[in-house]
């Protein structure tokens, strides 16, 4: 397992060398809640998901740099974390914007050598922190990658290969932090005097499952060294795409949730096309904040159905404009749009409507082309003419960072 140390702050401070080793954290969405700490600033007892508006002066009194969520510049800086990572294995499953399991096979000499070289490679061709944990099974390797974070001496690299030191770490282990095991399932088992990693390893594997699920037997299971998890290479399909977000301000206009809708309808598509389905039905909400008062607020949805299953942009705004229109009402002030892909289909898997039109190759074609441009040049390189860019209700990001490897202008200078 290897993971980026505090990868968003990472990321941020990568061009803000004046920065180095002062607190520093990135928030969520329209710079709501804290959701990413460097060291310093968890020293500080700043807390993920905490309100940014409530610890505004404790930020500012104690020096905490702060930035919006850059997600251009972090899509990037991951992309080359793991080119570099699948080009030092035999392979390798991304596990998540900021994480990776490798496949260790074929490896010769020492693995934590091997671990120490990838580490320093990571960094000097990204620049960026990891900490590496080998072990036999998934979830070993994750716990250890907890303790190469967890004790500085490890150098931020741990080979738990060994049956010894995989003993001697799953008895230090609180259960919390073994991969898998949430808050609240941590507590279940601290009633049933199961406090650490080396506990619920050697519980009855039958009795775990029957008293929670197969999925804690699993992680039981891979803690006494049973590998239950494979590498995944490809994900199944998503059954359900989803595009939404807070506006940056309250929207009455009409016009200005059409181009939302578009939007979300355009970023569907894309993901759409990602994954090589069709889509039959498009659903759309709108509603209010949920602290207007009563007389204020409003909810509403509506679903749309296609004669045809598509992937085309154009197609699936036009059926979410439709969607928008019949749900809107003047009058209010809207907070959120979303648009929902659903009756998801793949090439070839469906019998068409003989009666309708089916999507020609033509709109195949054009779908591909649009991909392709804006994966060279960047988002909205090309785009529907009803998207506006930089519209004034997009997310509030006060303080953004310059998108400083995607945008030629936002490009570093040194002086």
């Amino acid at each position: 397992m290897i993971d980026v140390n505090s990868f968003y702050v990472s990321c941020e401070l990568l061009f803000r060398p004046d920065l180095h080793g002062q607190a520093a954290v990135v928030l969520s969405n329209n710079d709501g809640c804290i959701i990413a700490r460097n060291a310093q600033a968890k020293k500080l007892g700043l807390k993920m998901g905490e309100p940014f508006f409530q610890r505004r002066a404790f930020l500012e009194h104690h020096n905490v740099h702060v930035f919006s969520s850059n997600y251009a510049l972090y899509a990037d800086m991951s992309a080359r974390v793991m080119q570099v990572i699948h080009g030092e294995v035999c392979d390798a499953e991304v596990y998540s914007i900021d994480e990776s399991w490798a496949d260790l096979d074929g490896i010769s000499g020492s693995l934590e050598v091997f671990g120490r070289h990838l580490k320093q490679k990571v960094y000097r061709e990204v620049g960026l922190p990891v900490g590496i944990g080998i072990s036999t099974t998934k979830t070993l390797a994750k716990l250890a990658q907890w303790a190469s974070k967890t004790w500085p001496a490890t150098g931020g690299v741990v080979d738990l290969t060994d049956p010894k030191r995989q003993e001697k770490l799953m008895r230090l282990a609180p259960i919390g932090e073994i991969w898998g095991i949430g808050r609240q399932l941590g507590a279940q088992l601290g009633l049933m005097n199961i406090d650490t990693a080396w506990q619920l390893a050697h519980y009855d594997h039958k009795s775990l499952r029957k008293m929670f699920n197969v999925n804690v037997e699993r992680t039981a299971r891979e803690l006494s060294g049973e590998a239950c998890l494979k590498l995944h290479h490809s994900p199944p399909p998503r059954q359900e795409i989803m595009k939404s977000c807070m506006f940056g301000r309250r929207i009455q206009s009409l016009d200005e949730l059409r181009q939302a809708a578009a939007s979300y309808a355009t970023g569907a598509a894309e993901k759409l096309r990602g994954q090589r389905s069709l889509c039959q039905r498009i659903g759309v909400s709108l509603q209010t904040g949920m602290h207007e008062s009563p007389s204020r607020r409003y909810y509403n949805a509506t679903e749309v159905s296609l004669s045809n299953p598509s992937d085309d942009t154009r197609l699936l705004i036009r059926a979410a404009l439709g969607g928008l229109e019949r749900i809107f009402r003047p009058g209010f002030n809207y907070a959120k749009c979303s648009v929902r892909l659903s009756d998801l289909h793949q090439r070839g898997e469906f019998t068409p409507d003989l009666f309708a039109e089916a999507q020609s190759e033509s709109c195949d074609k054009l779908g591909a082309v649009m991909d392709l441009i804006n994966l060279r040049y960047g988002k909205q390189a090309i785009h529907s003419a009803r998207l506006k860019r930089d519209p004034s209700w997009s997310m509030r990001r006060d303080l953004l960072s310059p998108a400083y490897t995607t945008a030629w202008g936002a490009l570093p200078i040194c002086e």
